[in-house]
């Protein structure tokens, strides 16, 4: 079967008061993004919100409506200052109720009763809701094109990775990428005429200080292989031209 030529995008909506506060590093983006790319669904916007109603809902609704898809990720716990899946149904205009699936998996612990009323916050979805599976406990939700999960890396990850095949495919992006100890002022203008003759393929560069020394990796990516290689061949051509020594650092 041929591979798809449409490309389905993404936003991606981090949702924390400690990630904006520097307390926690986000590492859930990098990778969404490498797994959503796996999927055939490429991230196009990424966006940090604080546990904040107004901000959640404001951007939810912002990006559902240009995106294919909108992965949130943080605020589905059990305290008060989890307020993500109340703020998923004010967007969509729906209440919230209890789903007995991810409320049976609660109540399989036994818990003070305080204890209990807590944790059956994480068991509240919007009406019309679909569940993502999770083995290490309660789970995610859906509604939409609004895909919600957890925070904690190991959990989002189980996540994402149960609705491998659940979702709409497009193109899978390939790279290449070749490093050279040559100023991104030295290739600009050459770059450019590259560029301009495949405007399919993005080609980034991205400076670098090492060993003393300036240079600059060159990555292409894109869904044809040819193209992919034929840009490479010819920035590798220019770097030699330009008395640099080319060194390919792969792709995929």
């Amino acid at each position: 079967m041929a591979e798809s030529t449409v490309r389905v995008n993404a936003a991606v909506l981090v949702i924390g008061n400690e990630i904006l506060s520097g307390r926690t590093q986000d590492t859930n983006l990098a990778y969404l993004a490498e797994k959503l790319n796996e999927y055939g669904i490429q991230v196009r916007e990424a966006r940090v919100v604080p546990d904040v109603e107004d901000a959640i809902v404001d951007a939810v609704n912002a990006l559902r409506a240009r995106f294919d898809y909108v992965f949130t990720t943080g605020g589905i716990g059990p305290t008060h200052d989890d307020i993500t899946a109340d703020c998923i149904a004010k967007a969509f205009g729906v209440p919230l109720v209890v789903d007995e699936e991810i409320a049976e998996i609660l109540r399989r612990r036994p818990s003070p009763p305080e204890v209990m009323e807590a944790r059956m916050r994480m068991a509240r979805i919007p009406q019309g809701g679909g569940l993502i599976r999770n083995p290490f406990g309660p789970h995610g939700f859906y509604i939409g094109n609004v895909y919600v999960m957890a925070g904690i890396p190991q959990v989002m990850q189980a996540m994402i990775g149960a609705l491998q095949g659940q979702l709409r495919r497009g193109e899978t992006i390939r790279s290449r990428s070749v490093t050279a100890y040559l100023s991104e002022g030295q290739i600009a203008r050459r770059l450019g005429d590259i560029q301009a003759r495949y405007p399919h393929v993005d080609l980034g560069s991205y400076p670098f200080y090492r060993s003393d020394r300036y240079g600059t990796t060159l990555v292409m990516r894109g869904s044809v292989d040819a193209d992919l290689d034929a840009m490479l061949a010819q920035v590798r051509q220019m770097i030699v031209e330009l008395g640099g020594t080319p060194v390919d650092e792969g792709g995929g």
